[in-house]
């Protein structure tokens, strides 16, 4: 994540050189989250040092759960502490074979930290599994954003309980999102539309309070033919 204008070329310039896919995005919590999952998150902490510290920490905050390497340059390093909170740190200099080796430690350690068998969630044929953040109903795969996914898997997580806009904000996204409960509606809307218009009534609407994951939706959903 980098505001710089020539993005991978001009941050690590070893990636470029390597098979991976990578998505550019500038330094807000909130791209990130509406985006689909990464494997890895690089923070360019080359030049605004005290910028990229306080966005590492807020990325360690929010619980994201993937590895977050920094990218320093050699001067940087002076003001590197645990506190930033990252799994590594890069030479903007390194070469693609220590840049690769490092993102697959990372991935890798990632993987070996996860418990086995980790929580599924399940309601009625909803099937929420937190360990690989997938989600399917009925055997479909539910192509969620990260935010879509923790907004559907904290109502699976309460079926029937009915829960206040403002309530889903502060659980869902957390005491540091300063946006409105808006944000929520919308997330909502695009919920539904993935689960498609056969089990949109899998969220429900309460009127004038918020919404619920629907107990009855969830378990009559008609099977496919």
């Amino acid at each position: 994540m980098t505001s710089a204008q020539q993005a991978t070329a001009e941050v690590l310039p070893a990636l470029g050189l390597l098979g991976h896919s990578v998505r550019v995005a500038a330094p807000d919590v909130r791209v990130l989250l509406d985006a689909t999952p990464d494997d890895v998150i690089l923070v360019d902490a080359r030049h605004d040092l005290a910028g990229a510290r306080a966005f590492c920490r807020l990325l360690h905050t929010a619980a994201v759960a993937v590895p977050v390497l920094g990218v320093f340059g050699v001067g940087g390093l002076v003001a590197l502490s645990a506190d930033w909170g990252l799994s590594d740190v890069l030479l903007d200099t390194a070469g693609p074979a220590e840049v690769d080796a490092r993102l697959r430690w990372a991935v890798s350690r990632r993987t070996a930290d996860m418990p086995a068998g980790g929580p599924v969630v399940t309601a009625g044929d909803l099937m929420i599994d937190e360990d690989t953040y997938s989600a399917k109903l009925r055997g479909r795969h539910l192509d969620l954003t990260y935010k879509e996914f923790e907004l559907l898997k904290y109502l699976a997580q309460h079926p029937g309980r009915v829960f206040s806009r403002a309530q889903l904000l502060q659980e869902v996204w957390g005491y540091d999102y300063f946006g409105g409960t808006r944000t929520v509606d919308v997330h909502v809307r695009r919920l539904r539309a993935k689960l498609g218009a056969e089990h949109e009534a899998l969220i429900g609407t309460v009127r004038n309070v918020g919404y619920k994951l629907d107990q009855q939706a969830a378990t009559t959903v008609p099977v496919d033919q």
